[in-house]
């Protein structure tokens, strides 16, 4: 990029928003290369055109995440500004008050605020600015990535071979060797007076135990996981018993890690990416991705069902299995060790997501949009297009969804990829003590077993809260019964 002719003495004001890094950032890194003062900035702003508010996982990790961003940019002589509210209006004030004269930021995908910095990039040009916004965190721009008849992807294979099918991603930025501080005064908010972290009660400590957010957290763990466990990683990434997952999706769900980054480490530690487990990690990478294209050409993925055949599902309004579902109370041990390592540490495994889902709406037709919500709100990687995505694939209503006869059994799911059961012992210790043939099965234990391993069913554990058979045969009736009225109502 072309150097633009400022005023040399006038600042540069930088947005961060989602992308709270100093590598690979390209709106940080224009703004070194100008030569002129920087303002480093981030706004906490009120939730979008109506959007969603973040979930309290999400907030907290967004407390630690911006402590790291500060450290690493006071490292550079710059300070970050912290303010709160209606983001062009604190821009507007953040240019006044330093005299600004250029804004950059790097771009968001989400609906509102692709609105919100379309309208705020306007105003500020208006009035003269040189604005500019980047490249974010996708490998892609939605806008671009389209069929041959100029429509969006519905479907993920094609998406993936469109893809990889383009240039070769760019090879990542480096930090910036320095950067020219502002000279000048700027207030700026206390981070703990945003009021991210919990106080009463404070329910974080197992987040903290699990987690170091920030920027140098991403990149140990990037490494860690290429180092340690990617050999294995498309076979062994089903079993959650197995630390083969790489743990990377809250840093970059709060951009702490690009994928520009993980694909350029493991090309250089696997000198291609034919390997197995670099191919397999890059295609949930850009399943990541199709998320975003899905959310930019269809804003209202976190309410609307993808198929509109869904519309007429006969959902059930059950809050007491929603409450047993989110306590992990269910009966069925692979559900509930998924539903408390999430409320633990803020993360599930893969698959224990997805059958946890799969349980919630199809044994118990509940609303996929009730799990979403619950997942919002406790995952640290809540993502406004990876979850609602995700949550629509499995239910059966959503793009390249499963077809919804195939519903996960959570016994024969946990006894395939925990036989061991060391998953549901670690997350239920009051099953610890039983042994593994009825680990996933504890209601068919009989009664000296139950007794010796401290079982008490009903009392200690709970009982399984439905028929696993009855409740299919059950969700089979429901989607004929939607097919049906979807069909009866068509033109």
């Amino acid at each position: 990029m072309k150097s633009p002719a400022f005023d040399a003495e006038r600042p540069v004001l930088v947005l961060f928003r989602n992308d709270r890094r100093v590598a690979d950032n390209a709106a940080l890194a224009a703004a070194a290369r100008t030569g002129k003062p920087v303002v480093a900035a981030f706004v906490l702003e009120d939730p979008l055109g109506g959007a969603r508010a973040p979930g309290g996982a999400w907030r907290w990790w967004l407390h630690h995440s911006l402590a790291a961003l500060g450290r690493s940019l006071a490292q550079m002589g710059v300070s970050l500004v912290l303010r709160r509210g209606r983001m062009g209006d604190v821009v507007e004030s953040l240019v006044a008050e330093s005299g600004a004269d250029a804004v950059f930021w790097n771009r968001r995908y989400d609906p509102g605020a692709i609105a919100a910095d379309t309208v705020m990039k306007a105003a500020l040009r208006e009035r003269g600015l040189a604005v500019e916004s980047f490249a974010g965190h996708l490998l892609h721009e939605p806008s671009r990535l389209v069929t041959s008849t100029g429509g969006s992807y519905k479907v993920y294979s094609p998406f993936w071979k469109a893809l990889v099918a383009g240039p070769e991603p760019r090879d990542p930025l480096d930090a910036p060797e320095r950067l020219n501080p502002f000279a000048g005064m700027l207030h700026s908010e206390d981070l703990h007076a945003f009021g991210l972290l919990p106080t009463k009660p404070d329910w974080a400590g197992g987040l903290r135990r699990s987690w170091t957010p920030g920027e140098d957290g991403a990149l140990a763990l990037l490494d860690d996981f290429i180092a340690d466990a990617l050999a294995d990683y498309a076979e062994g990434r089903d079993y959650p018993a197995r630390e083969v997952t790489s743990r990377l999706s809250p840093y970059l769900a709060h951009g702490e890690i690009t994928p520009f980054q993980i694909f350029a480490a493991l090309r250089h530690a696997a000198d291609d990416m034919s390997g197995a487990g670099a191919a397999k990690f890059c295609k949930e990478v850009g399943w990541r991705e199709f998320c975003y294209h899905l959310l930019f050409h269809h804003p209202h993925l976190d309410t609307q069902n993808f198929q509109p055949s869904f519309d007429a599902f006969p959902w059930r309004e059950d809050k007491q299995a929603l409450r047993a579902w989110q306590r992990g109370l269910t009966g069925f041990p692979i559900v509930d060790a998924g539903m408390r390592e999430l409320w633990e540490t803020g993360i599930m495994h893969n698959r224990m997501r997805m059958v946890a889902a799969s349980f919630l709406t199809k044994h118990l037709l509940v609303d996929w949009r009730a799990g979403e919500q619950w997942f919002w709100d406790t995952l640290v990687d809540a993502d406004p297009a990876s979850n609602p995505g995700n949550w629509q694939w499995v239910a059966g209503c959503g793009a390249d969804a499963a077809p919804y006869f195939r519903i996960f059994n959570p016994v024969l799911q946990g006894e395939k990829f925990d036989p061991e059961g060391r998953y549901v012992r670690r997350w239920l210790p009051e099953l610890a003590r039983l042994p593994s043939r009825f680990i996933h099965r504890p209601w068919e234990a009989p009664s000296a077993v139950l007794a010796e391993s401290g079982v008490k069913p009903g009392e200690t554990y709970p009982r399984p809260i439905v028929d696993l058979r009855l409740a299919r045969e059950r969700a089979l009736g429901a989607y004929e019964t939607a097919r049906s009225a979807f069909r009866s109502s068509a033109p």
